[in-house]
């Protein structure tokens, strides 16, 4: 295959959307793509023996409280009882058995044509992957562990505190350490918390880690001197409603400026522009309905998967999630290829010549072909894009949206914090421990802050020698 014209990849992935939720609408703008049939949307039985079903329906609001379920155990309901995709509301119901039948309803509406500005502007004028599954049927961390590993270690769950409280120590190879062994740069530019901070391969490389607003600067500079390879991280704490990694509860709108934000940043800088491949995805459905169901022993388990003891044999994949290639190389189309996550690490082992990252990497599918068949970059591209306007109650209102509780991420990033803190004891003094401690206790706001101090200064501690990386 004839090598590409793309010295810059850039990747932002966001939370918790399905395909259909964010882009089923587009069967309206490709007929061959597979969207949502709006004469045939799939349609799911309701909890309550009698009850009407509910179908997939258009609605241009976004109002799915609280955050539905999307365990392992919640997914493989939601695909397989009681038939192929037809437990969507089924397991909506039984998780928040307080909430009416009315809000079921939340897990099978999708976002009709136009009403995100940014997404589906990008997605008009790109090319959607529409058979972009998550990498297995389950949560937030192990899917981004695969994007970024190849791997998730044999781990399926995230820690909870309760049912869930040991955290996993991640310390498989990455892409990251990869392409420092082949002299390729690259950074990780991150909202608030880097969950990429997990992997404590990257603890030897604290100055790879920069807030998002460095991306921006660093996106305007010169071209010759921005990474070859850049990971953008969302912020995913509300400290101060200011949450825009799309993770429901949290309104879209947030999200939609952020990807708005990105695109016009690259777009404006025409050297950069056209040497890059940006990479829109979503890390897993969030609960969300899809009507694409994923086989059983349809994907081939990474090397570790049978050396722990989970009892998901990772020989399947998740559901489909929102996926679009952005880049003047590639056309203004569609491309229906299989792909997860892995597939971006099998796309830079290629091209890049590093070591594919396990079994999986090695048996994904490449995007790499869509982006030579282009004689020259495309100039029809949009200068910008412009994000949907947040819903009027959020722009009337006087103050943030209080946060009530955390969803399992922000709760599991947070616990991680705490572990942090303790690789911190010999460098922080106790009444900051104590301090943070007790500033954490006063709700959620404040411990989401307390979180993200613990990430930035453990960081500024690696830099300066005082806590070693661990191996």
């Amino acid at each position: 295959m004839p090598s590409d014209p793309i010295e810059h990849v850039i990747v932002l992935m966001m939370e918790n959307r399905s395909f259909d939720q964010m882009l089923g609408y587009m069967k309206r703008v490709y007929p061959g793509i597979e969207g949502i049939d709006p004469k045939n949307p799939l349609c799911n039985p309701d909890l309550m023996p009698g009850s009407p079903t509910i179908c997939q329906t258009a609605v241009a609001r976004d109002t799915t409280d609280p955050d539905p379920k999307h365990e392992v155990a919640n997914v493989l309901q939601q695909l397989d009882v009681p038939g192929k995709c037809q437990g969507f509301v089924q397991d909506y119901a039984a998780s928040h058995a307080d909430k009416e039948p009315f809000d079921h309803n939340n897990v099978m509406y999708y976002f009709p044509r136009g009403s995100l500005g940014a997404l589906h502007t990008l997605a008009e004028s790109f090319t959607v992957c529409d058979h972009w599954f998550s990498s297995l049927p389950g949560p937030t961390w192990p899917n981004r562990f695969f994007l970024t590993t190849g791997t998730s270690l044999g781990h399926t769950d995230m820690p909870d505190g309760i049912t869930h409280p040991a955290l996993h120590i991640y310390n498989q190879d990455t892409i990251f350490t990869q392409l420092n062994q082949a002299g390729k740069s690259w950074a990780i530019y991150h909202g608030d918390f880097p969950q990429t901070l997990l992997l404590t391969r990257l603890w030897a490389h604290p100055l790879h880690f920069h807030g998002l607003d460095k991306f921006f600067d660093d996106v305007a500079g010169d071209e010759a001197d921005f990474p070859e390879f850049s990971f953008l991280e969302p912020v995913y704490f509300n400290t101060s409603g200011n949450q825009n990694d799309q993770h429901p509860p949290t309104e879209v709108s947030k999200g939609e400026a952020l990807i708005a934000q990105v695109y016009n940043a690259i777009r404006a800088n025409q050297p950069l522009w056209e040497k890059t491949l940006f990479i829109l995805v979503y890390d897993e459905h969030g609960g969300f309905a899809d009507h694409v169901w994923t086989p059983p022993k349809g994907a081939v388990p990474p090397d570790d998967s049978t050396d722990t003891t989970s009892t998901f044999r990772f020989d399947r994949l998740g559901l489909r999630v929102p996926a679009i290639l952005i880049s003047p190389w590639v056309a203004k189309a569609f491309d229906a290829t299989t792909y997860d996550h892995t597939s971006l690490l099998k796309y830079l082992a290629g091209k890049w010549d590093v070591e594919e990252l396990g079994n999986r990497t090695a048996n994904a599918n490449s995007f790499g072909a869509l982006l030579t068949q282009l004689k020259s970059p495309r100039t029809d591209t949009p200068e910008t894009v412009k994000p949907v306007a947040p819903p009027k109650a959020l722009v009337d209102a006087a103050a943030p949206p209080s946060v009530e509780q955390f969803n399992e991420n922000q709760e599991a990033l947070y616990l991680f914090s705490v572990y942090l803190e303790s690789q911190m004891a010999t460098v922080e003094s106790a009444e900051d421990f104590r301090a943070r401690t007790f500033r954490a206790l006063q709700g959620p706001a404040d411990a989401g802050a307390v979180a993200t101090e613990r990430a930035t200064r453990f960081l500024a501690h690696l830099n300066e020698g005082l806590i070693l990386p661990t191996a």
